[in-house]
């Protein structure tokens, strides 16, 4: 039901003149931002949510937890005395290893055969539950559940863990110390997984926030060129018409020009294409090009300093790319003054040939081959975006020796990938 919308008006009049004050106001029961009103958008949002992308299917890890589980339900049927109904216990275990390597896939039906399982078959064995050590790997199940399932399988697989936890307490199979161990462990379980769920989509989207951020610079570095292209086209227009009566070979030179303009401002925009921008004013800063490297030095400060060398014809690159080598090599150079410990060179090489310009930047610092491996950070996504937009490559990592090495290829022509 719609909401009721009234209007009320307060007044505080006070001689000459009076003022009235309109109010809308909507019943606090029906409203869509009352307390019922957020808690179903809540409960909807969680129902709608998706699955996230990239569930892998099965990976070697899978292989090697059948490979193992099998064997150890066999041993431990074999060798523990105590276990009741053993055959039928034993081949529950070894029946329900396989739901493992489609739990990511399927995870609300590997919940559903693996819970449901471990629920139903007690009911026909004397209400004893399946006691075999090995079978700790099912929560492994409601792990995948809220880590890869959508909202509404994680919503009826919930329904299904507790209704087999309930069913156990109903039927005396499980006591009430064991009963809040089993609560206590799957719930540990599900909120791991449902955490590792939320850090890896906060990490996705603010990956797809710098590419986007990163595009947009692009198209900023690039609107002054266009810009350019454009304004000489209208100038040329313009005086071929003005001259069209008097000096006829005047309009054919302007046409000429203008084709000329034309076909480098359409190269450009081609370099571009799906490069997303927001609607904020453009840059007024001058486009930078490859010979403003050697300003790298004072425009980052500090030390260690920093040694350019351009080889070959940097002027006959196109804006895009002489702006998207600067570019990386800034983002470079500041990444290594802000991590290359005790570096006390940085080198800036950029070698142009007839077909594609090299950017490489190293510098001295410790040898980061001992450290940890970690996810790329965000600025090397978006150096990495900006040389995929331009149909070339950019990658980075610890030298042979020592130091970080950040090499860039770009097509001398800037054509998008």
């Amino acid at each position: 039901m719609r909401p009721k919308l009234g209007v009320r008006a307060h007044s505080n009049a006070s001689p000459p003149q009076s003022r009235h004050l309109l109010v809308l106001w909507a019943d606090p029961v029906r409203s869509p931002c009352s307390y019922d009103g957020l808690v179903h958008g809540l409960l909807r949002s969680v129902w709608d949510e998706p699955r996230p992308s990239g569930a892998p299917e099965r990976v070697w890890r899978d292989w090697l937890l059948v490979a193992v589980l099998v064997p150890a339900a066999l041993l431990e049927g074999l060798l523990r005395p105590d276990v009741p109904w053993r055959g039928v216990t034993v081949t529950v275990a070894v029946v329900l290893v396989p739901t493992l390597l489609w739990r990511r896939t399927r995870p609300l039906l590997m919940v559903a055969i693996g819970f449901g399982t471990c629920g139903l078959v007690p009911l026909l064995t004397d209400r004893h539950a399946l006691d075999l050590n090995v079978l700790l790997y099912v929560p492994l199940l409601a792990y995948a559940l809220f880590r890869w399932g959508s909202g509404r399988e994680v919503v009826i697989g919930s329904a299904i863990i507790v209704g087999k936890l309930c069913l156990g307490v109903a039927t005396g199979q499980l006591g009430l110390a064991d009963t809040v161990a089993g609560f206590t462990v799957l719930v540990a379980v599900m909120a791991l997984g449902a955490a590792l769920r939320y850090r890896t989509g906060a990490r996705q989207r603010e990956l797809d926030r710098v590419k986007l951020l990163e595009r947009e610079r692009l198209a900023r570095d690039l609107h002054d060129t266009v810009a350019h292209h454009v304004s000489a086209m209208a100038v040329r227009a313009q005086a071929g018409l003005a001259l069209a009566a008097t000096r006829p070979d005047a309009a054919t030179d302007a046409l000429r020009v203008i084709e000329a303009e034309a076909s480098r401002a359409l190269a450009e925009m081609r370099g571009i294409v799906r490069v997303l921008r927001e609607d904020n004013p453009p840059e007024l800063t001058p486009t930078p090009r490859v010979n403003d490297l050697s300003r790298l030095g004072d425009e980052t400060g500090g030390q260690p300093p920093v040694d350019v060398e351009i080889l070959g014809d940097a002027d006959a690159l196109t804006p895009s790319v002489g702006s998207a080598i600067y570019r990386l090599a800034q983002e470079s150079v500041t990444n290594a003054r802000r991590h290359a410990r005790h570096a006390t060179r940085i080198q800036v090489r950029v070698v142009v040939d007839d077909t594609t310009v090299r950017l490489r930047v190293t510098d001295d610092g410790e040898s980061s081959a001992a450290r940890p491996a970690r996810p790329p950070g965000y600025g090397l996504v978006g150096m990495t975006e900006r040389a995929g937009l331009l149909g070339g490559t950019c990658e980075a990592g610890p030298g042979p020796g020592q130091g970080w090495i950040v090499t860039a290829v770009l097509p001398r022509a800037g054509a998008a990938a």
